[in-house]
């Protein structure tokens, strides 16, 4: 059947249908702890509160290494500015992030190389 020496079909269905169960469990643990902690004050100040937390960590994270790359930090710091401005004066989140992407990129491939 094409299984190395030793195993078996039986194991090895037993041991992805283990890992299939355990999969899915986890994956549905989230919505349902979400369920019972509903209305709770907790979740509603981790609600307001992640998203601005998580992109902070992801911008941070970003320009810190930024150095070595093209550009420098110069341009994903221009690239930021003109995506908190773009997002202030239209308060479009999708809007601003592909502002300031269109913006990173034209400082790196045309101004920069």
């Amino acid at each position: 059947m094409g299984l190395p020496e030793g195993v078996s079909l039986l194991n090895t269905v037993g041991i992805l249908a283990a890992v299939g169960i355990v999969t899915v469990m986890l994956r549905q643990l989230p919505f349902s702890a979400l369920r019972l902690l509903k209305g709770s004050n907790l979740v509603g100040m981790l609600g307001m509160t992640m998203p601005v937390g998580v992109m902070t960590v992801l911008v941070v994270y970003t320009i810190a290494h930024q150095t070595a790359e093209p550009g420098g930090i110069w341009s994903s710091l221009i690239a930021s500015a003109v995506t908190l401005v773009v997002h202030w004066w239209r308060r479009s989140a999708a809007l601003s992030i592909v502002a300031g992407t269109v913006c990173y990129m034209v400082i790196v491939n045309l101004i920069v190389s």
